[in-house]
């Protein structure tokens, strides 16, 4: 019976030894990692309202402005019930590769004390829910001054649901086809960016140009609204990119460094590139130039040193430059708001060149991430990943487009487009 005592107590004392994960615990609640994650779900939420409404509020003509700044407030309130009716579950729930299920909609299934990691549950869903905002608020500015009030409201909401919810769950969901590709986009240069840009030359090429696009000036009315847009986006970038970190970290540190040094590269590089192409250096290059280098740095953060941030800073200003100058010029299209030339192109760029400068030293791990790791591989996998979003976001938003256009037309009469949308369609006017 001693024996048998002295065994029993042995393997008591074995178990108290073994390390926490092999006791499978519950993850315990991190308060300075759930304090961070409230604080950038509120600075991302900023971002679009009101960072992206007074940026494209600024840019549009007088009699439009109020009607851009509708678009984004009543894209947050929109994709806000999509995503807690169905969205959050179906991008972070189980499922298949190319979708998850309907277990947690109307976030059934989430008690109060569900845990993401360190987190609460409910902070993840808040956190990405701000994603899922602010993407089709971009789409906005590739259409501006000629969609319909109800038309925009029916085709954002089911563009979120049909369009971005897919992308989200196929590139950040464990089991998502992007994911187990091994596609690399910290923070959203494909899930975001290019599905926002690429979105925005689609519609506008469907809906077609604007009255006096090409003959007349469209200039913008207050560009001191775009300024104070763009620096809101600048400070709520750095709950974006570091906040994507999902823990108050070392990795969040580093994003955060790494945001702050592309933007100020790709500002100063558009600048310059405008002051020797044009001749001036505009207030409205440099915050494009600004925004260019937030949204190339943006799927990379969590993977590259500063100097690889300085790098695509520089290829992000300067191609974000070309894309909104020289190829719409020559292409001919009407994204008002240059939705694809900043977004769409900065995207691509980023996500391509997150491939090259992605280092283990700042992922983390042994093996060789991106190409000066000496993993080539990884670039082939980034081209895949933006081929696939770029096809799948064109093809399923011209289809939506052309159903919301069926039943209830996209387009505002020529008499309102050309008086100005605001009074036309909600009986008010900036003064």
């Amino acid at each position: 019976m001693r024996l048998c005592g002295r065994l029993m107590a042995a393997v008591v004392a074995l178990v108290a030894l073994l390390p926490c994960g092999a006791m499978a615990q519950e993850p315990e609640l991190n308060s300075g990692d759930t304090a961070w994650m409230m604080t950038s779900s509120a600075i991302v939420l900023m971002m679009t309202i009101p960072g992206l409404a007074l940026f494209y509020g600024g840019m549009v003509r007088k009699m439009n402005v109020l009607t851009i700044v509708m678009q984004s407030f009543a894209t947050t309130c929109i994709v806000t019930l999509a995503w807690m009716v169905a969205g959050y579950s179906l991008a972070f729930n189980g499922g298949n590769a190319f979708i998850g299920n309907l277990e947690k909609a109307f976030l059934a299934n989430m008690p109060v004390s569900a845990m993401a990691g360190t987190i609460p549950e409910s902070v993840f869903m808040m956190f990405q829910m701000t994603f899922a905002i602010i993407t089709p608020a971009l789409i906005t500015g590739a259409f501006a001054d000629r969609m319909k009030f109800g038309a925009m409201l029916a085709f954002i909401g089911l563009w979120s649901l049909i369009v971005y919810v897919p992308i989200a769950h196929m590139v950040w969901a464990a089991g998502g086809m992007m994911f187990d590709w091994g596609v690399l986009d910290f923070a959203g240069g494909t899930v975001v960016h290019i599905s926002g840009g690429v979105a925005g030359l689609v519609t506008a090429l469907m809906i077609g140009k604007r009255r006096g696009f090409g003959k007349v000036p469209f200039m913008p009315h207050n560009l001191v609204y775009s300024v104070t847009g763009a620096g809101l986006l600048w400070v709520g970038w750095f709950g974006f990119n570091a906040g994507s970190a999902l823990a108050a970290s070392s990795n969040a540190g580093m994003a955060m460094a790494v945001t702050q040094i592309a933007t100020a590269t790709a500002a100063l590089a558009w600048v310059f590139a405008e002051w020797i192409f044009r001749g001036h250096p505009s207030v409205l290059g440099i915050v494009s130039g600004a925004v260019a280098g937030l949204v190339a740095i943006t799927p990379a953060a969590g993977f590259v040193t500063p100097v690889g941030a300085l790098f695509i800073g520089l290829a992000g200003g300067v191609g974000c430059f070309v894309g909104s100058t020289t190829l719409k010029n020559a292409l001919g299209y009407d994204d008002a708001l240059d939705a694809f030339g900043v977004h769409g192109i900065g995207g691509a760029i980023g996500a391509f060149l997150t491939g090259v400068f992605a280092t283990a030293a700042i992922k983390g791990g042994d093996a060789p991430v991106g190409l000066i790791d000496g993993n080539a591989g990884q670039l082939i996998v980034q081209i895949e990943g933006i081929l696939v979003t770029v096809v799948y976001v064109a093809v399923m938003t011209a289809i939506l487009f052309k159903i919301v256009d069926l039943v209830i037309g996209m387009r505002v009469s020529e008499d309102v487009e050309r008086d100005g949308l605001d009074l036309a369609i909600h009986g008010e006017a900036v003064q």
